[in-house]
């Protein structure tokens, strides 16, 4: 599988018009605008579990999490027609995307139940690094990405943990979250609107996957209005709104400046608890933004390599 694998659209009905040819939205709007959406929402869906926790198990909540994006991405994006339309290579590549992100989904939630946010997300940002140092190749944006992880090191209050089981899971999210930029932007490579239907089977597949995983402690939810609303929300909010926004952000992104900016999530992180929980930021936290908005904006994308 390489960067020029093609995703199959799911017809003139499916496709997505609105992201797709040189004037669509997602070309009009720069890509860091995409991410910058990606990345509110890559909190708030949490905001919305947390309703959860106490009523539903936590594979529960990825369970149902995972099943309304797909019930979502399924009538818009077809993604029976585009495996039956895709070459042998491209659906090895959605079957993986999908398998990633469910086994992803069940990891991190499986970590936050034994361990603090900030320690996972700080393993989490340890495959960004990486990601971001093999496309690197100049000197400024090897001093761009020093300044953005000085900045998030500043945000993270990591404290490690004596708990081997949580941190199991913790790393695995970490690793499968390396894998979840590296085969999305082969999706994304696709074209915008081509990459979200790929998205939209991928997420087809992590509904196949997560099934007879998380089905019986999702149960709850189905005899319970409010929290059947609160899991829709989660859906909504973590696995169709990022992940779309992902898609628009890598499909003109190179890999590595995207990895990069994942660097600006414990920004938004920040700025959600001053907004929506009052929680002031110390002088710390203050100057951890700033070196993470300034890390972001002094790096400058170079095309990956084929």
């Amino acid at each position: 599988m390489d960067d020029q694998t093609q995703v199959p659209t799911a017809g003139p009905g499916a496709t997505w018009p609105a992201l797709a040819g040189p004037d669509s939205l997602a070309t009009r709007l720069p890509p860091h605008l995409w991410f910058a959406v990606s990345a509110v929402f890559h909190y708030l869906g949490p905001a919305f579990a947390v309703l959860l926790f106490p009523h539903v198990g936590v594979l529960g909540i990825a369970w149902l999490r995972i099943a309304t994006a797909a019930l979502i991405f399924a009538p818009l994006t077809r993604p029976l027609r585009i495996f039956a339309r895709a070459e042998s290579r491209t659906r090895l590549l959605l079957i993986a995307f999908g398998a990633c992100l469910a086994v992803m989904n069940c990891s991190f939630y499986l970590a936050l139940d034994r361990l603090p946010i900030s320690l996972v997300a700080a393993i989490e940002f340890v495959g960004t690094i990486a990601i971001a140092l093999v496309g690197l190749r100049t000197a400024r944006n090897l001093a761009a990405l020093a300044i953005a992880v000085t900045g998030t090191l500043l945000l993270i209050d990591v404290k490690w943990s004596s708990d081997p089981v949580g941190l199991f899971w913790a790393f695995l999210n970490g690793a499968l979250f390396v894998g979840y930029i590296v085969l999305g932007h082969r999706v994304a490579r696709a074209g915008a609107g081509d990459g979200v239907a790929g998205l939209g089977a991928a997420m087809a597949v992590a509904f196949v996957v997560v099934l007879p995983i998380g089905f019986s402690d999702a149960l709850p939810a189905f005899f319970s209005p409010p929290l059947l609303i609160a899991a829709i929300g989660v859906g909504i909010c973590s696995s169709v709104i990022p992940y779309v926004c992902d898609q628009l952000a890598m499909s003109r992104l190179p890999r590595s400046s995207f990895a990069l900016m994942l660097s600006l999530l414990p920004v938004t992180a920040t700025l959600i608890g001053v907004v929506v929980l009052q929680q002031i930021p110390s002088l710390g936290d203050c100057l951890g933004v700033a070196l993470v908005v300034a890390g972001v904006a002094f790096h400058k994308p170079v095309a990956d390599r084929a």
